[in-house]
């Protein structure tokens, strides 16, 4: 039970004074966290609770369950960061993926990149054995790097151009360069923006020697690290790079990685913002070996269907809350 009231003991002999005023003042709302506090912290029986109180057993019992209907109460089973492995092998059965990798998160939801981040080190780390390894920036990418602690990678490589986020969250270069040293490794980042104004930039960009050099290794990518991006505001990063009339243009769009769209059969979707992008291919992609793909929040289900479809998917790294949709 999650309780943001003080947990000292209250005395089983009389109400104490606050118990006293809810009484007095008819406050539902406060004798339902007090008779919770003695019933789940204390484990005061709810006859003992309703002696105390004054209150008839079925009181106690109607106030106990409207604490919980009403969410004054929250009773959380499972280990936050555990594995779930029953629920990992329901979803990579649902999907027809190689491998997931379904992590129990908070119910509240507040953290539960950090759970995400943190199984999707641990995963990386089991399925990277001296490889090549490629990164996009995400969210979950930020969390992993911040978790990673050892590596067998023999070189980082950054997958598309830079993404720096305005709120101070680390960008595509600095999480390379910190995988790259968790692995005593070289790091090689992509110094041109994710997303530039058109496609002849972008072509340009390409053929510049660093730049290009960069691309050239993706052809010998081991293992490469993703996550899916829904198409709505705060689900991907490049439709927040967007204007909202360009967010309009490619039709049919329901989800995107590493700036590649596609729609919810997971086809991809051709337009300028493809061409516009500074990084791999989606045909470079599919011929990478292992494909280490993170997705958490139930608003990303059609996306990630989608992004198992289109072929960006081997291993899905996800919280509970989502896999319970998607194994469904």
């Amino acid at each position: 039970m999650v309780d943001k009231w003080s947990t000292s003991p209250l005395p089983e002999g009389e109400p104490s004074l606050s118990e006293k005023r809810a009484l007095d003042q008819g406050d539902e709302q406060t004798l339902a966290i007090t008779i919770a506090r003695r019933y789940y912290f204390q484990e005061q029986s709810k006859v003992t609770i309703a002696k105390v109180l004054g209150l008839s057993r079925f009181q106690v019992a109607r106030l106990l369950q409207e604490a919980r209907r009403d969410g004054l109460v929250r009773i959380e089973i499972g280990r936050p960061g555990r594995v779930d492995r029953d629920l990992s092998e329901e979803v990579r059965r649902a999907l027809g993926i190689e491998r997931a990798v379904v992590v129990e998160t908070p119910s509240s939801g507040s953290n539960a990149i950090d759970f995400v981040g943190k199984a999707l080190a641990d995963t990386l780390a089991e399925e990277v054995d001296g490889g090549t390894v490629g990164l996009t920036w995400s969210r979950a990418a930020v969390a992993m790097a911040e978790q990673v602690r050892r590596l067998r990678a023999s070189s980082v490589l950054q997958l598309a151009g830079a993404l720096y986020p305005p709120d101070g969250v680390p960008g595509s270069v600095e999480i390379v360069r910190t995988v790259a040293a968790a692995a005593d490794a070289p790091a090689y980042p992509i110094y041109a923006p994710l997303l530039v104004p058109d496609a002849k930039t972008a072509e340009g960009l390409r053929r510049q020697p660093e730049i290009a050099a960069a691309i050239d290794r993706f052809a010998r990518l081991d293992v490469a690290v993703l996550s899916v991006g829904a198409w709505h505001a705060g689900g991907s990063a490049v439709y927040d790079l967007l204007t909202p009339a360009e967010r309009e243009h490619p039709k049919g769009v329901c989800g995107e990685i590493s700036g590649r769209l596609f729609d919810r059969d997971g086809k991809l979707v051709s337009s300028d913002v493809g061409e516009r992008v500074v990084g791999i291919s989606a045909e470079t992609l599919r011929e990478v070996p292992k494909l280490i793909t993170s997705s958490y929040g139930t608003e990303r289900e059609a996306a990630t269907r989608a992004a198992v479809a289109a072929g960006f998917v081997h291993t899905l790294v996800t919280d509970d809350e989502l896999a319970r949709r998607l194994a469904g």
